[in-house]
């Protein structure tokens, strides 16, 4: 009886299989329609030290996902040191996955090698709601050849490098902050330092701050001036803003401001080791809340430059869809929740209310020990943060100010250009190695740019630099003309 019944249900399937194709409807909408009415395991990959609340996380996640879209979501965590490697590995295999987090250079490699699911209809079709919600620089900036292939964490849209000073020896030896406009403004407070804290070193390691935007990589000579003529590609090394910061630097070297391994050195200089007097950073409004935070003490930033929008601060932080996926637009309902529901998005970065976090009557939230312990998501990959809840300790107009501050942003000349190094890639192969012999020790000051930096630029030109910045400029020009 049961071999009967079984016989009489496949023919039924297959009999209603052919009266669909006959029925002259659009296969593909009728493939897509059909797969939404299937449960669906998302399969995603993502940055951070794996948790051990994780599972106990998602079988909450699961259950609103389950109710609201159909779908469930399977989370592999990969940490930090293994993460690129890993995803390189799972990608050029061809396993079948659903969603990854991507970052800058490998996105745009990954883009325009196939890797990753074009998103542009999938946001107008499934992700209407994600798409008003995101900045619209996000989206033009991470566009790769004209198509956008993952969807920004929307949080700010701009790059802003700030000096970040000691602020118990500020106010010690009353330095006014006010008049620090340049790298050359810092040489007072760095000769009192010196010369009165002999267990601070005045400058954690940094490298001064160049008005280019790079195309590849702030190792690489490759760039485009923020202002003047913002048509050309440029050796930023070979340029006499550059030698005058690495002149500077070099008299800060050679005056004990730096530590006299700077160049090679892997300190990365800690915020909570109070062993320094001033370093940069990326800013963020209320930033310097933040690292007073981590530091447990406080620490007072000014401005290095102007907030700009660059390629990097827009594909810092991307999910992307996998051309392997089975079942994209239910992934991109998933991201349409994950970016605007409130509840779900504070589920997957803060944990379970009442066992990982507890909210106060206003709606500020604190964590509770599970979270430090078992539960602690790096935010800043998984989405959204205008709509994350704010800490007991934050202040009321966080978000609003975040918002502010990418509206006071300018968009960097090659916004949304992303080069194509595969016609020159043994040159940049030889380039890079020139790179990785000289960048460090000039731009920590540690060699006379008087003497190296034509001798970087010699090698530089000897490693095919002319061929690459021709196959760039071509590639800008036809970019601009499309992008008008």
């Amino acid at each position: 009886m049961k071999k009967k019944l079984v016989l009489l249900l496949v023919l039924l399937l297959s009999l209603g299989t052919v009266l669909a194709a006959c029925g002259g409807g659009d296969k593909e909408s009728s493939s897509k329609g059909s797969k939404s009415d299937k449960p669906y395991e998302i399969r995603w990959y993502t940055i951070g030290t794996p948790q051990k609340d994780t599972k106990k996380v998602f079988e909450e996640v699961n259950k609103y996902t389950k109710e609201k879209i159909n779908a469930t979501v399977k989370l592999t965590q990969i940490d930090w040191g293994d993460y690129k490697q890993k995803m390189q590995v799972v990608i050029s295999s061809g396993e079948p996955f659903d969603l990854a987090y991507t970052d800058g250079a490998e996105y745009v490699q990954y883009a325009q090698k196939g890797a990753f699911e074009p998103v542009d209809e999938l946001l107008d079709s499934h992700g209407k709601e994600l798409k008003e919600a995101l900045d619209p620089a996000f989206i033009e900036g991470a566009k790769v050849d004209g198509k956008l292939y993952g969807i920004p964490a929307n949080k700010e849209v701009a790059r802003q490098t700030v000096y970040t000073f000691n602020k118990r020896l500020v106010d010690k030896y009353n330095f006014d902050l006010s008049k620090v406009k340049t790298l050359a403004d810092l040489e007072p407070m760095l000769k009192i330092i010196k010369e009165n804290e002999p267990d601070i070193t005045p400058i954690a390691t940094f490298k001064p701050v160049l008005p280019f935007d790079f195309i590849m990589s702030e190792e690489l000579p490759f760039a485009v001036p923020f202002e003047g003529d913002t048509d050309k590609v440029v050796n930023a090394f070979d340029t006499d803003v550059t030698k005058d910061l690495y002149r500077t630097m070099h008299k800060y070297f050679k005056a004990g401001y730096l530590k006299s391994d700077a160049a090679t050195s892997k300190d990365s200089w800690p915020m909570d080791v109070e062993n320094w007097f001033v370093r940069t950073g990326g800013y963020q409004p209320y930033a310097d809340l933040l690292w007073s935070r981590s530091a447990k003490y406080e620490v007072v930033s000014v401005p290095a430059e102007e907030p700009v929008t660059v390629n990097g601060s827009v594909t810092g932080s991307i999910q992307a869809i996998s051309s392997t996926s089975d079942n994209p637009e239910k992934v991109m309902e998933f991201l349409n929740l994950l970016n605007t529901d409130p509840y779900l998005r504070n589920l997957v970065d803060k944990g379970i209310e009442g066992v990982h976090y507890e909210k106060n009557e206003d709606g500020a939230i604190k964590d509770l020990p599970a979270r430090i312990d078992n539960y602690n998501m790096p935010s800043y990959s998984l989405g959204n943060h205008f709509i994350l809840y704010l800490y007991e300790d934050d202040p009321a107009d966080k978000w609003d100010k975040f918002k502010e501050f990418n509206k006071s942003a300018t968009n960097a000349p090659t916004l949304g250009f992303h080069f194509d190094s595969e016609p020159v890639r043994t040159e940049i192969a030889s380039i890079t190695n020139v790179s990785k012999e000289f960048y460090n020790a000039l731009a920590t000051g540690s060699v006379d740019p008087d003497e190296y930096l034509p001798k970087f630029n010699q090698k530089l030109k000897d490693a095919g630099l002319d061929k690459v910045m021709d196959e760039i400029q071509k590639q800008y020009d036809e970019w601009k003309a499309k992008n008008k």
